[in-house]
């Protein structure tokens, strides 16, 4: 897993078969805080999915091999990457049984092409703006559970030591929470 940097722009992980789509999407997405990773069927994203995490998926539903609802499939089956949020994107024809099919393997959307850019750039910006604040909710709650063992321990010293060396110990643990605390 890799870990969030604050700062750091989004990944997102863009699959299809057809290197001009990965191109055009790439432009579409341009100037956005994301960093796309691109894979060229299903058996790469999955090896993608295994070297870090993404905010989102924009998958292509038709692919040679292993098609766009199979990679969904193994996506949505894995503990690890069963959270991120799937776009299809797709060349099809607007068959509704289709985008059934999508949503039931689990995607949070379904578009066909040609689609407006903006309204995918719309989407990716949601998605990556709720992706990017529930890291940073993971983050202050581990630093609240750091802070919380630092007063229990700090508790635990002040029940156990003569109140001179108490308050100097739990002094002392108490400026190392603080300091802990300020560092991401």
């Amino acid at each position: 897993m890799t870990p969030i940097v604050p700062g750091q722009p989004a990944k997102i992980l863009l699959v299809d078969d057809r290197h001009d789509n990965l191109v055009a999407l790439e432009a579409m997405l341009q100037g956005l805080p994301v960093q796309a990773v691109t894979a060229d069927s299903g058996d790469a994203a999955l090896k993608q999915l295994l070297k870090g995490d993404f905010a989102l998926i924009l998958l292509d539903a038709h692919m040679p091999g292993m098609d766009g609802f199979e990679t969904a499939a193994h996506i949505k089956s894995r503990e690890r990457t069963r959270q991120i949020p799937i776009i299809f994107l797709t060349a099809a024809d607007r068959d509704a049984r289709l985008a059934l099919r999508g949503y039931a393997a689990g995607a949070v959307d379904y578009m066909t092409k040609p689609f407006d850019p903006w309204v995918l750039r719309a989407k990716v910006s949601i998605l990556v703006e709720m992706y990017l604040k529930s890291e940073h909710i993971g983050v202050l709650a581990r630093q609240l559970a750091q802070l919380e063992e630092t007063v229990g321990k700090t508790l635990a010293v002040l029940a156990e030591n003569p109140p001179t060396e108490a308050v100097k110990l739990a002094t002392e643990l108490l400026q190392a929470a603080i300091r802990d605390a300020d560092t991401p």
